[in-house]
């Protein structure tokens, strides 16, 4: 394969754009025989002709032509190449790998992918799913760039590995059935719930963090049903069969059986048999966080994802 030098290229189409070997050596300040020198050297490793004399002057033979013809393509690649590095530099190209459990995505991860769209079109977004454990996993091995969860089930802020950012503190409501004799009781606070019998999952964040927020507020929840699907969940609650704390984010998102027909919303209304309140005075809260490989969060790109992340938890319902 012949060798072909970029540098010595560049005289070349400067030898073709001012038709002297002088002419060339000014513009490029060097000297005429360092541009004669550098020429031979390049018909050398191509193995064909490039000059040919032209009375006092020299021409390109048809060669140097069929050379500079490709050259073009390749100087015209490295140029988008260039600009397409540039943009990766500054943020305004590449790609970020997000990780993200359930409920983040429609409500924190979507809305931020489409912003960053609208304002960085270049910037590319990969989502995966995953809880918690798994996003960092994926993270520490390198698969994705961004791990989203709930601050209860991450690492400690002193793990060297990753760096954390905190997004949003979660607000979680009770559902109640709409029919249910403190679905429309002022002041409703968590401990009056005590005696309720509860839904959640039997295991997992959902489970641990139901359980934690009730023995806050003085007592320990009685399962009477367990499921980690919110669909399940809401079913079940407007059939009467017990009560469920949901998170605000969960209704914002719009996923699951939340989806259907547009949120509820966050106060005393209730939607196919639900009644959903804000807690008074003990309202419990998950907090969830970005984290990144300690060291890559200062990456343009992914600094604008986080800054896409911050819009999109800011912009979530606030606290009644």
């Amino acid at each position: 394969m012949a060798d072909w030098d970029l540098k010595k290229l560049r005289i070349l189409r400067t030898l073709h754009e001012l038709g002297t070997v002088t002419a060339t050596a000014e513009a490029l300040h060097m000297t005429p025989s360092a541009v004669s020198q550098q020429l031979t050297g390049l018909a050398k490793a191509l193995g064909v002709t490039l000059l040919e004399a032209h009375g006092r002057r020299v021409r390109l033979t048809d060669a140097a032509e069929l050379v500079l013809r490709h050259a073009e393509a390749v100087f015209a690649q490295l140029e988008r190449a260039d600009a397409e590095l540039l943009g990766y530099l500054q943020g305004e190209a590449g790609q970020v790998r997000v990780g993200a459990f359930s409920t983040a995505i429609p409500a924190l991860v979507v809305p931020a992918v489409q912003e960053l769209r609208r304002t960085h079109p270049g910037l590319s977004v990969v989502v995966r799913e995953a809880e918690a454990e798994a996003a960092y996993e994926l993270l520490a091995e390198g698969s994705v760039d961004l791990a989203l969860s709930l601050a209860a089930h991450a690492p400690t802020p002193r793990d060297p590995k990753f760096s954390r950012v905190a997004l949003l503190a979660d607000p979680l409501d009770v559902a109640l059935p709409a029919g249910h004799r403190l679905a429309a009781e002022p002041g409703l606070r968590l401990a009056d719930l005590a005696g309720e019998p509860w839904i959640f999952g039997s295991s997992g964040p959902w489970s641990q963090i139901t359980t934690a927020a009730c023995e806050n507020a003085g007592f320990v929840p009685e399962q009477a049903h367990a499921a980690a699907d919110w669909s399940a969940i809401w079913a079940m609650v407007a059939a009467g069969m017990g009560v469920a704390l949901v998170p605000r984010m969960a209704m914002a998102g719009g996923i699951g059986a939340f989806g259907r027909g547009g949120a509820a919303p966050a106060g005393h209304g209730g939607r196919e048999g639900v009644a959903l309140r804000v807690l008074s005075g003990d309202q419990p809260r998950r907090h969830v966080i970005a984290a990144a490989r300690r060291g890559s969060e200062g990456a343009p790109g992914l600094a604008r994802v986080l800054a896409a992340l911050r819009q999109a938890a800011a912009a979530q319902p606030p606290e009644e």
